[in-house]
């Protein structure tokens, strides 16, 4: 067991840090994001950490929003693409399809790399692996010369076929990481040995991209944690919902677009696996944007595919729903008189106008100030105070063009907010056939128990869970995490028992060399995994679904078919059993699990809370109506206690509010309970 496990969230607003000790005791850290430069958060939180008594520190888990932020913002890196001749155009047609297909304006979507920067390169395989046109020494000095010529600070290559076969790959990367040692150098075959060659492509680039804005990152943020005498695992959480060491994480780049995010799927998965719960929804509210996540049989899903910035990325991905709607949203009136809530946000800086930074426009965090949820003496991170004034202030101009007065402006952009959150929990649950009735959210970030009254009673949800410490569960859930290394192989053939041998060898060969990459990493092997899946489809069809194998040996695949017929019956309402079944893509995922602490408990109390629990009334406007609301202290809580609706949970992190006509009890975790009156 280490010393302490500390893990770091980067958000848009703040940067959240949690440390758990042995014995479970636990110390927190919440401040300011600093986006011009997020190692500079991420050090002032290590150092609040250890002015808390967190000196000995054996295991760092870090979620990054770095790689997220530049494909957002446009990634500066100049990438030079080497592609098999005739191809250098791919990224510029890409799938043959437009987004919008009768749209005949419609922009180009961006290319990623200059056409000047796209080298031809004579050398070919066939579909088969075969060599057609072989790749010469004489050329690949040729090729190497030209990229060296344009002075690139990352190289991608993506020659057609290379996922059958890598030979030509392998002996030009050679070359150039020879001739450019400082260069990045990013072959197809080792990011993505997958078919599909836009994809496989635009992965491929991206990961070249992405490495040095990601490298000097974390290069920059080790630096600093030697300066401040941490010498612990370094471990950066990847959009798949698990962790690799940081010295493997630049090379990976294109795993990390979703790291922030994933961690609170993780921990709320990890919450509901403690409490029995197999049907949880992530509900993760944080300054700048909501996250949602819908799990069964308490597994996250995970797709092959993520799109980030209308750009394929062949990377297992958490599927999460993000929409931009978090506590900075900033609200306006457009053209035709409407009011709207997001996506635009106020961030970290200036923020919004109640916290006194120079912020004007109103937010979503301004209309509870205005609305009289959020207070004066509502506790925050940072040494930040709210000023209502500015609140109100912020919030009227928003209402001078509605016509209406503050407090109905705010209604107005609580009940917008929980309309675009509320349209995110159906877009993981209705829309994709499941009953939201037969689900648990889990609220966390900073806003997300703000409005998880209103999901409660807009959704029919079983419960809403509320976790002691909501605006850092993010930075809690990484450390629920595990090490995971995930590996793929299309094959493309119809299954049969030559197949499937071909199949069982290479989740042999895989699985020896992941695990033998996770005893490096320093993990147990008695305390590795192994799990394998298979993409499938009909003979002639132009889309996958994946088949999780029970097992990786010939007993395992042969058993393909059969879950395949009944996946497509369940996904598509239909099914031929009679058709032949092609595999596609193989799949395997190694993870690395590590020993934990328990989580702490509460002492027991009354239903009643005790007298120091309650801290005071707000005047609170909400539904058109006014009224004193009773303001409770989270840490004061005790294990039993009853909070019936209205009231508000005030905590340094979060602000959490239940509404009338529900009720919140309390658990021996310290967990929030939050119930319909009458439902258990």
């Amino acid at each position: 067991m280490p010393g302490w496990m500390v893990g770091i969230d980067v958000g848009g607003t703040f940067t959240d840090g949690v440390a758990v000790a042995r014995d479970g005791s636990m110390r927190v850290a919440k401040v300011p994001s600093t986006p011009a430069d997020p190692s500079v958060g991420l050090l002032a939180c290590l150092r609040r950490l250890r002015d808390d008594g967190v000196d000995d520190v054996d295991l760092l888990f870090h979620g990054t929003t770095v790689a997220t932020n530049a494909m957002l913002t446009g990634i500066p890196t100049r990438v030079v693409l080497l592609a098999t001749e005739g191809f250098r155009d791919i990224l510029s047609y890409r799938t043959g399809s437009r987004p919008r297909l009768y749209d005949l304006r419609q922009p180009r979507p961006s290319e990623m790399v200059p056409r000047r920067d796209r080298l031809e390169v004579r050398e070919r395989l066939s579909s088969l692996g075969e060599v057609v046109v072989p790749f010469t020494d004489e050329e690949i000095r040729r090729v190497v010369d030209a990229t060296a010529a344009r002075s690139p600070e990352a190289v991608a290559v993506a020659f057609l076929f290379s996922y059958l076969d890598d030979r030509h790959e392998r002996a030009v990367g050679r070359a150039l990481r020879e001739r450019l040692p400082d260069v990045p150098v990013a072959l197809s075959s080792e990011v993505a040995r997958e078919f599909r060659e836009y994809p496989r492509t635009a992965t491929t680039v991206l990961n070249a991209a992405l490495r040095p804005v990601v490298g000097r990152y974390l290069r920059t943020a080790a630096a600093g944690l030697r300066q401040l005498g941490i010498d612990a695992p370094f471990l950066v959480m990847q959009s798949n919902g698990g962790c690799v060491p940081a010295d493997r994480a630049d090379r990976e780049a294109h795993r990390l677009v979703l790291s922030g995010p994933t961690a609170g799927v993780a921990g709320a998965l990890a919450l509901g696996a403690r409490h029995g719960l197999t049907r949880v929804i992530a509900f993760d509210m944080g300054g700048t944007s909501l996250d949602v996540c819908l799990a069964q049989d308490g597994v996250p899903p995970v797709t092959p595919v993520l799109r980030a910035n209308d750009h394929p990325i062949l990377a297992p991905t958490v599927d999460i729903v993000t929409v931009g709607a978090g506590g900075g949203s900033i609200a306006s009136v457009d053209r035709a008189g409407r009011l709207r809530v997001g996506p635009r946000s106020a961030g970290a800086d200036p923020g919004p106008a109640a916290y006194g930074r120079g912020g004007t426009e109103a937010t979503l965090t301004d209309a509870f100030v205005a609305a009289g949820v959020l207070g004066p003496d509502t506790p925050l991170a940072g040494e930040l105070a709210l000023d209502v004034d500015l609140a109100v202030e912020a919030v009227a101009r928003v209402g001078e063009g509605l016509r209406l007065d503050a407090p109905t402006t705010a209604e107005g952009i609580i009940a917008i907010a929980a309309a675009h959150a509320a349209r995110a929990l159906r877009r993981v649950s209705v829309e994709r056939g499941l009953d939201p009735r037969e689900f648990v959210l889990v609220a966390f970030g900073g806003a997300g128990p703000l409005l998880a009254g209103w999901m409660l009673e807009d959704l029919g949800l079983g419960a809403v869970l509320v976790p002691p410490l909501p605006g850092l569960f993010s930075a809690q859930g990484l450390l629920s995490t595990s090490l995971r290394i995930d590996d793929s192989q299309t094959v493309l053939s119809v299954l049969e028992p030559r197949v499937v041998r071909e199949a069982t060898g290479w989740f042999g060969r895989a699985g020896r060399r992941l695990l033998r990459q996770l005893r490096e990493d320093g993990i147990d092997p008695a305390r590795t995994r192994l799990v394998g899946s298979v993409d499938c489809r009909y003979l002639g069809q132009g889309y996958e679904l994946n088949v999780t194998l029970p097992t990786l040996d010939a007993a395992g695949l042969h058993g393909v078919a059969e879950r395949f017929h009944e996946l497509h019956l369940r996904t598509y309402g239909h099914a031929d059993p009679s058709e032949p079944v092609e595999l596609v893509t193989l799949r395997l995922s190694a993870f690395g699990d590590l020993d934990r602490p328990p989580p702490p408990e509460i002492p027991r109390g009354g239903a009643r809370p005790r007298a120091d629990a309650l801290g005071g009334e707000r005047r609170v406007r909400l539904r058109r109506t006014g009224r004193r609301v009773p303001v409770y202290r989270r840490s004061r809580l005790r294990a039993g206690n009853r909070l019936p609706g209205p009231a508000i949970v005030d905590q340094m992190d979060a602000t959490t509010l239940v509404l009338a006509g529900q009720e919140a009890t309390v658990d021996r975790a310290g967990n929030l309970w939050i119930r319909r009156e009458g439902a258990r």
